[in-house]
């Protein structure tokens, strides 16, 4: 191989590197939410299935609710971790072994999104989406001690739910009114008492690792 060749080479990987950069540089909370609101999300709401929509919407109201500060639903967050789910991010766009799935009755090339119907379906006894609100919550919460006890770190609910309050503390609502902003802050205090009612500061929420 001669220097133009090695030169060619070596310029083609810097090319496949800087591209690769710049896609990791825009999958960003900030990069998907400014999708959902210039509408360029529907292809990726369209690939879903109504049930797994509505199935989203139901999830995200539960583990975020409104309270005093609108809720994960009220702020759009469905379409967030639908925009999230449809670029993969943090591995959410591999199939789901059937291993996953309890009893190993998973089909292949099964989706989180089925995977999450079939086990919240299990533990309602029945159609989680036509299940009464109380027992909607109780499978869900069922889920979660679940997957957060020993043993749990595969569980595809530690994906969802890491998405679901992603999209909520980055979401303007989440960052401005859930959390605290102080858009100059002050001086740092090491030793500053909390009360029960007290919020966290969105200026130094560092939980995103997108890209």
């Amino acid at each position: 191989m001669d220097h133009r060749t090695r030169d060619a080479g070596g310029a083609g990987r810097r090319q496949f590197l800087m591209a690769m950069a710049a896609v990791g540089a825009a999958l960003t909370p900030a990069a998907l939410w400014a999708q959902v609101k210039t509408g360029t999300d529907a292809p990726a709401a369209k690939a879903l299935a109504p049930s797994q929509r509505a199935l989203l919407d139901r999830v995200a109201d539960l583990t975020i609710p409104d309270s005093d500060t609108p809720g994960a639903l009220a702020v759009g967050v469905p379409a967030f971790v639908t925009l999230a789910l449809a670029h993969g991010l943090e591995g959410a766009g591999a199939p789901v072994p059937a291993a996953r799935f309890t009893g190993g009755a998973g089909p292949a090339d099964a989706t989180v999104l089925d995977w999450l119907m079939f086990e919240l379906d299990l533990k309602a006894g029945g159609a989680f989406l036509a299940a009464a609100p109380a027992v909607q919550l109780q499978a869900l919460t069922a889920l979660d001690g679940a997957a957060y006890a020993p043993g749990g770190q595969a569980s595809p609910w530690r994906l969802l739910k890491g998405l679901i309050v992603t999209g909520y503390y980055t979401s303007e609502a989440g960052a401005s009114q859930e959390l605290q902003y102080e858009l100059v802050p002050g001086h740092w205090d090491p030793d500053v008492p909390v009360g029960p009612h007290g919020r966290a500061w969105s200026n130094d929420w560092t939980a995103v690792d997108f890209g």
